[in-house]
């Protein structure tokens, strides 16, 4: 489909559409073509001034005054939006992200699903009774913070911002939004889409770099509460920032996430669950599936269905059907990719497909990099310790159980980890012990509503995607009443 960008964005607070007070703007690329999209308002301290004193307008005049049953209501509506306009948005993601068109329609698909999750859940938070001494009712309630601050990243734009706006507003909390400022595009059409649904100031929006508009969100002192996903470099900076004001904070982070297959397992299967958990999204993501641990029984044959396969992916513009794997996000991002493909060549890795930007010519503007695949990996190498966040898989062939949970472990980060075997009771044992928040048996990256994803260790801190969400998003008041009709004394 045409889709019609405008030349230029404003930011979108109090449910208007406003010039950055700066009066700065930058360009948004199309990392397949390297074209310039638009031009987006550069946010800056003034800006997020201006949003967050909106949304706490917003949050005393209408939306702390909106029962959980409207809000409910009004997040079922921006689920259909969604699914009405998923098309348009998807193909707003791909021109802005560089991902395949296929997977954009899934992102779609999912942020309506978040939406929906999330208004069943409004309803759904409660508070508790306490029995204490005496002639007393003590009851506990959850109430929102008010305003919280949410920093997306460029990897899932819209989907990402679904995950927390969701249970933010379904919370009863208002919003200020600062999109990754390499995708900015679909946050601010998502607004221009449901500006008759949402009160105005409960969602606002405002666009830029980091150190300009993302540190004055997260460090403003009327900000109750930061949900930041992004880089483990970057999330302690956030934490730091927020500490200032001691406000809570929720971080998705980094991951370096070990597949393990066992020689008894379904080599087919496990076969497209690697491919799936490093290459969907051209490995942009914190959950990708960056260290494949494959036995030594089956390394062989597995490994040169592997190298069949990857080498068949089809690399290329991210709106023609038949592309299976777009560019990365920047040119920025392909340089530090390509540079740890070369950093991996140095410490004694060996490249046996990939390892560098595809040589057709119709590619040669856009931001690629080949699927890539090192063996002959060790644990301690760079590339097998850092996040890479590109198409990039290190094999490290395993034959002794307990070397291999260690080095599986033997990470700084603890997001995310895939099991291979047929025998259910070796998977739930190797599921205890390892140190990863969201482990998936014989599948990779399916994410289900209602079951929590977060990190062990460096990869954050809280849950995302289930009910205990919202407990992220609200603050617990008791209430103490005597019953008794007595005075109370200190001295008796």
């Amino acid at each position: 489909m045409e889709v019609t960008l405008k030349e230029r964005y404003c930011h979108f607070i109090g449910g208007e559409w406003v010039e950055p007070q700066g009066g700065k703007t930058f360009e948004t690329v199309n990392p397949a073509t390297g074209e310039v999209l638009a031009r987006v308002a550069a946010g800056d301290a003034h800006d997020v001034e201006r949003a967050v004193e909106a949304a706490w307008q917003a949050y005393h005049q209408s939306w702390s005054r909106t029962d959980a049953n409207a809000r409910g209501k009004i997040l079922y509506q921006i689920a259909e939006i969604i699914r009405k306009n998923s098309e348009e948005l998807a193909h707003i993601e791909t021109l802005d992200n560089g991902k395949p068109l296929l997977e954009s329609r899934l992102d779609m698909f999912l942020a309506a699903e978040c939406f929906e999750y999330y208004a069943g859940a409004a309803t759904k938070l409660e508070g508790k009774t306490v029995p204490v001494f005496g002639e007393r009712l003590d009851y506990v309630l959850r109430e929102p913070w008010g305003v919280v601050g949410q920093v997306i990243p460029w990897n899932f734009p819209l989907l990402m911002a679904a995950w927390k706006l969701a249970p933010a507003l379904a919370a009863g909390n208002c919003v200020v939004l600062k999109p990754a400022e390499q995708t900015p595009l679909s946050a601010l059409r998502f607004c221009e889409l449901i500006g008759d649904v949402v009160p105005k100031g409960v969602i606002n929006v405002v666009t830029g770099f980091g150190p300009e508009a993302g540190a004055p969100l997260v460090r403003h002192p009327k900000v109750k509460k930061v949900a930041f996903t992004g880089s483990t470099e970057v999330g302690r900076q956030v934490m730091a920032a927020a500490a200032a004001n001691v406000a809570d904070v929720t971080l998705e982070l980094g991951g370096k996430s070990p597949q393990i297959v066992f020689p008894d397992a379904d080599l087919d299967a496990a076969l497209e669950g690697v491919l799936l958990g490093i290459f969907y999204n051209a490995g942009q993501q914190c959950s990708a599936g960056s260290r494949l641990f494959l036995h030594k029984d089956v390394y062989d044959p597995f490994m040169e269905k592997l190298v069949e396969r990857t080498r068949q992916i089809k690399v290329g513009d991210p709106l023609k059907p038949e592309t299976q794997m777009g560019p990365l996000v920047s040119r920025e991002q392909q340089k530090r990719v390509l540079g740890y493909i070369e950093l991996g060549v140095k410490e004694g890795a060996q490249i046996v497909t990939g390892g560098k930007a595809p040589e057709d010519p119709e590619l040669q503007k856009g931001c690629y990099v080949e699927p890539t695949i090192f063996v002959d990996v060790q644990n301690n190498m760079r590339i097998a310790q850092e996040e890479i966040f590109g198409p990039v898989l290190c094999v490290l062939r395993w034959s002794d159980y307990e070397t291999m949970l260690q080095e599986a472990n033997g990470v700084q980060y603890g997001l995310c980890a895939g099991i291979w075997t047929r025998d259910l009771l070796q998977a739930h044992r190797t599921a205890q012990r390892l140190e990863a928040g969201y482990i998936w048996i014989n599948q990779y990256d399916v994410y289900a509503y209602g079951a929590p994803f977060g990190g062990y260790k460096q990869s954050g801190i809280g849950r995302e995607l289930a009910f205990e969400t919202l407990y992220h998003y609200t603050q617990q008041k008791n209430v103490n009443v005597d019953l008794s009709g007595k005075p109370s004394r200190w001295f008796r």
